[in-house]
């Protein structure tokens, strides 16, 4: 576990996987009525309790300031409550795969932002990699959803602002970050304020009666808030080892998760581009795995 703890690739891989997972429990719980705004408190909610308990157990305790306060409320509605409510309102309509290849867009539009503002810049080789994968998924949006049911324009945009509000959490998270403050208690605190936000949101539109949904898909949201729980706690530690451009490479392989579950488990079926494009994304992946080992082993200077 402390080499995974501190393997940015072996943190990658968990990570991605993890959050791949969100796109087929996401369908379920949909097509099972369940508003999207609820999901995505669910996925809060359950992260941050699970978290929290976790650190409590280990006799930690949430040391409030208004430094982070500021934090958890701002990472909570960029990172977390707003591409969730995209998301799961998009996947009924481009399906679970399709939206999850919306994810590969987060390491290019990081990858600006970072550089304009200044962040961590990755290499020549890093920026070939995030310039491949790119490529793919340019190949992948290209097709509009599943093989035969191309998707409104309008859901398809709602798709590409996905990767915009998660690169911008990505940035924020790095420059910001609260000095001396664990990854573990910056994931308790983020979600349970965005569980906050969701909530006000759901009884402000909805009222309690959008929970009732819940009760058909228990198992569901049992799998979903313990993937959550352990994905969040090793994204932040990937934030601190990677930095936010690789921290932004999760989203090839959460791409890579959610078409193929997708594909056996849900019944969707893509056309031989996407399938095409995702191929060329993980190749970007490599390449951008590499330049990240050479980063650390020849450190630039800021």
């Amino acid at each position: 576990m402390k080499f995974l703890w501190d393997s940015a690739l072996g943190l990658l891989v968990v990570t991605g996987g993890l959050l791949g997972l969100t796109l087929p429990f996401g369908k379920l719980a949909t097509a099972a009525g369940v508003p999207a705004m609820v999901w995505a408190f669910v996925i809060s909610l359950g992260a941050g309790g699970v978290l929290l308990c976790a650190l409590l157990l280990r006799g930690q305790r949430i040391r409030l300031t208004a430094h982070k306060l500021r934090y958890f409320f701002v990472t909570a509605a960029v990172s977390y409550a707003l591409p969730n409510l995209l998301m799961f309102s998009a996947i009924p309509h481009l399906g679970a795969g399709y939206t999850g290849i919306m994810f590969t867009l987060s390491p290019v539009v990081t990858l600006v932002f970072s550089i304009l503002l200044r962040v961590r810049r990755p290499n020549m080789l890093g920026i070939s990699g995030i310039a491949v994968g790119f490529v793919g998924a340019v190949m992948v949006a290209a097709t509009r959803g599943e093989a035969g049911q191309p998707a409104d324009l309008f859901w398809v945009v709602i798709g590409l602002l996905i990767p915009v509000s998660l690169a911008a959490g990505n940035i924020y998270r790095t420059v910001d970050w609260p000095e001396g403050t664990g990854p573990i208690e910056l994931a308790v605190g983020s979600h349970l304020a965005a569980a906050t936000l969701l909530l006000a949101g759901i009884l402000a539109l909805f009222g309690i009666k959008a929970f009732a949904p819940l009760g058909g898909v228990p198992l569901v949201v049992i799998a979903q808030v313990a993937s959550a729980s352990a994905m969040f706690a090793f994204f932040f530690r990937l934030q601190a080892v990677g930095g936010p451009v690789y921290l932004s490479q999760i989203g090839y392989v959460a791409a890579a998760v959610g078409l193929f579950a997708g594909t056996i488990f849900l019944g969707e079926h893509y056309q031989l581009l996407t399938w095409a494009g995702a191929a060329i994304i993980t190749a970007g992946v490599f390449i951008t795995t590499k330049a990240q080992s050479q980063a650390v082993a020849k450190p630039q200077p800021a």
